[in-house]
């Protein structure tokens, strides 16, 4: 989710550069005096990330100041998480800081800002934190779009990922299942297929224009199969059952006798191999 340059996030690019070029200092505070944000819309950092920048921090100093604002007699931070931690990491006693008096939710739209701008925020975070800005300070989804600096259709596909089952939530966190996969998944009405198709990107097998295809043919499957009279329930219930199962077009072909054929289409090498290794089982 790219975030152009524009509301409040502009003037903010050196503040975002982890320690880059310089800008004037303000103040010092001390590490133990500033405490992190409950509004961070980031809720896991790199350690390995973390270690380098301390490393860098150790050699050259922490050249970029943290945002910070007065909170609850100490300092809260707005922007400069990640780099607070390194210099704790780093045994800094003193940081640079910029003080500012900010809002709640200017905290929570600054704090955004710098990750998204970042690419720091996986997108149920990034997600969630937008949703934080409807709920808790009764903002549009057009206010955000302009505040924020991204696309109003962006902010509302965004927050409707909440609406994904837990696991799939959990699928798109740890980077298995991509923004494009999940905007796809949006338009499948059965949660259990969206599960079973989420798990199929999970492996590797399907990519964004595949699962397209297969998400666009299971609905025009379901609605020829509601528009044509079975002639034997049993075995379209069955051929329909399958296809949402299998995720994939499935034709039932029976004879008087109950014997018949099963015809399973599959969209790629890929797909050909998935369903092979499930048949062998």
């Amino acid at each position: 989710m790219a975030v152009k340059k524009g509301g409040l996030g502009m003037g903010l690019e050196a503040l975002f550069s982890d320690n880059t070029s310089e800008i004037q200092v303000k103040k010092t505070l001390r590490t133990s005096e500033i405490e992190p944000n409950r509004l961070q819309p980031r809720k896991s950092f790199d350690e390995d990330g973390i270690a380098s920048l301390a490393e860098s921090i150790k050699e050259h100093g922490l050249i970029q100041p943290l945002l910070v604002r007065p909170y609850n007699g100490a300092y809260q931070i707005v922007a400069g998480e990640r780099r607070w931690r390194a210099a704790k990491v780093a045994m800094l006693e003193e940081v640079p800081v910029i003080i500012k008096e900010l809002s709640d939710s200017e905290t929570m739209q600054l704090a955004l800002i710098e990750n998204l701008q970042r690419e720091n925020l996986t997108p149920i975070e990034a997600a969630s934190g937008l949703k934080e800005l409807v709920d808790t300070y009764g903002m549009t989804h057009e206010n955000i779009s302009r505040i924020v600096g991204i696309s109003r259709s962006s902010v509302s596909n965004t927050i409707r990922l909440l609406g994904l089952p837990e696991e799939v939530k959990e699928l798109i966190g740890q980077g298995l299942v991509s923004m494009g996969h999940a905007k796809v998944l949006l338009s499948v009405e059965d949660e259990e297929l969206i599960k079973e198709l989420a798990a199929r990107v999970a492996e590797g097998n399907l990519t964004v224009r595949s699962l397209e295809t297969l998400v666009a043919g299971l609905k025009s499957d379901k609605k020829k199969s509601s528009d044509t009279k079975p002639s034997d329930s049993y075995f379209k219930e069955m051929e329909i059952s399958l296809k949402e199962r299998l995720g994939r077009k499935v034709s039932v072909k029976h004879k008087n006798n109950d014997k018949g054929t099963l015809v399973l289409e599959f969209y790629d090498k890929a797909d050909l191999l998935f369903l092979a290794d499930k048949l062998a089982k």
